[in-house]
């Protein structure tokens, strides 16, 4: 008996992007630089030493970029700003060039029966706010709100969509406990004060949005469900703990107004007492999350990893992408459902999912066949469809990545897009997930039937 995943009318299929990670021309036009920048330019601290200086050079090549995206027939683009484009010192002086590009941008979208679903703060803060404490600086969520602002005043109505904050949890994990992105450090006591201060900032974001806005506004989490090892009670503990610490930590704050009691267990002496009137800001009403989700974690209890005391298990016989996550599309669905038991009936975008999978070389003339990407695509789509069944108020899915992009510090070695980049040539060659994809968007994704 075949099996329909036909989808809702309506329902908005999407890729995504991020700023730093495609743009290049940093520095053009009078923009300042960023802390990925300054992060990319520290010796030792990229794979190969790879930069965002150029990237896929989208920042001059958008036109061309918006006819992929045309041809795939997508109906909605999920894009970030880089803050310091705009406001070069990240607060006062606007940079009109810099705004200016954006502005383009979207036309060339809506031109093009496109629209823009726009991000602010993908991870680039600029350089010179670090330089203030950067995300320790409570300051930090009245800088945002005030670029927020310029941001909405200038696009809000050729833009109906915004994300305030995108994935909190890698900024606060990668960048201030483990070192391993931008600003680099590696300090358990600041991790959970950039963290408050990145979801004081979305609150503070949609304030503004509530004052200058008139279409929807929303955050964006990435959630990895974590399975225990055994029924062991220590393994139960470990995969409660990293699930609190990666999933709960910002998503309650936003939307509960409170944070998981086991942050105290997690950060011990690190963890401070915020003032109550705090979590008023953090929690804003909000239009829709977005979702991003690529894999699972099964975990058992470990000591001797702070400040989870767990540590991930590799399962046996499973599919692991390079980036070494597991294919997991029931995580999909159990994140999803898991969301709108703990948080309500909120409208939901699924804004990130794919798969960095090893690509044959280009052939000239010739679509590159990348197998193991289009499966991995099926599957999710599908889970992202009995979510829907499930009474999940699914409304969109955005595939990462439209293009092969700058993976942060692993630069350029893995490949996530839609469409292969030569970043020699900056030649673009459709992946056969390409045409996957657009046959599931033209079918309304009657194209997943089985």
């Amino acid at each position: 008996m075949t099996r329909s995943y036909r989808f809702p009318e309506g329902f908005l299929w999407g890729a995504a992007t991020s700023a730093y990670q495609i743009e290049g021309s940093p520095l053009a036009d009078g923009a300042g630089p960023s802390i990925w920048q300054r992060f990319a330019g520290t010796p030792g601290m990229m794979a190969n030493g790879d930069t965002g200086d150029v990237a896929c050079d989208h920042y001059r090549r958008y036109k061309q970029d918006v006819q992929l995206m045309k041809a795939l027939g997508l109906h909605s683009y999920r894009f970030s700003v880089n803050w310091a484009r705009v406001l070069p010192e990240g607060t006062g002086r606007v940079n009109p060039k810099g705004l200016d590009f954006y502005s383009r941008l979207v036309d060339e979208l809506l031109e093009h029966g496109i629209a823009p679903n726009l991000t602010l703060f993908h991870w680039d803060l600029p350089a010179a706010l670090d330089d203030r404490g950067g995300w320790l600086n409570r300051d930090s969520a009245h800088w945002f709100a005030e670029y927020a602002e310029v941001m909405f005043k200038a696009l809000d109505g050729r833009v109906q969509r915004w994300a305030t904050i995108n994935e909190p949890w890698v900024v606060t994990d990668g960048g201030y406990l483990h070192g391993a992105l931008a600003p680099g450090h590696r300090n358990k006591y600041e991790a959970p004060i950039a963290a408050h201060n990145l979801m004081r900032a979305s609150g503070a974001g949609i304030q503004a949005y509530r004052a200058h806005g008139r279409h929807e506004i929303g955050v964006v989490f990435n959630i990895e469900p974590k399975y225990p090892h055994s029924q062991a009670p220590e393994d139960l503990a470990a995969a409660r703990r990293a699930h609190a610490y990666m999933n709960e930590q910002f998503a309650d704050p936003a939307l509960l107004g409170s944070y998981p009691p086991e942050l105290k267990e997690i950060f011990g002496e690190a963890w401070p007492d915020f003032p109550e009137d705090d979590f008023r800001l953090t929690r804003q009403p909000v239009d829709f999350v977005g979702i991003n989700y690529y894999t699972r974690a099964v975990v058992r209890h470990d000591a001797a990893q702070y400040p989870l005391q767990a540590t991930p298990v590799r399962q046996v016989g499973k599919t692991y992408t390079e980036t070494g996550w597991e294919v997991h599309e029931q995580g999909l669905l159990d994140t999803l459902t898991w969301f709108k038991q703990r948080y309500g009936d909120i409208p939901l975008y699924i804004t990130e999912n794919g798969s960095a999978f090893y690509d044959p070389p280009v052939v000239e003339g010739e679509r590159l066949d990348d197998p193991l990407r289009q499966d991995y695509l099926r599957r999710h789509l599908r889970a992202a469809r009995k979510a829907i069944d499930a009474g999940v108020d699914l409304r969109g899915y955005y595939a990462w990545s439209l293009l092969d992009n700058l993976e942060w510090s692993l630069g350029f070695s893995k490949r996530f897009g839609l469409y292969h980049v030569d970043f020699a040539t900056q030649r673009r060659t459709p992946k056969a997930t390409a045409a996957l994809y657009a046959q599931v968007i033209a079918s309304h994704g009657a194209a997943l039937d089985e």
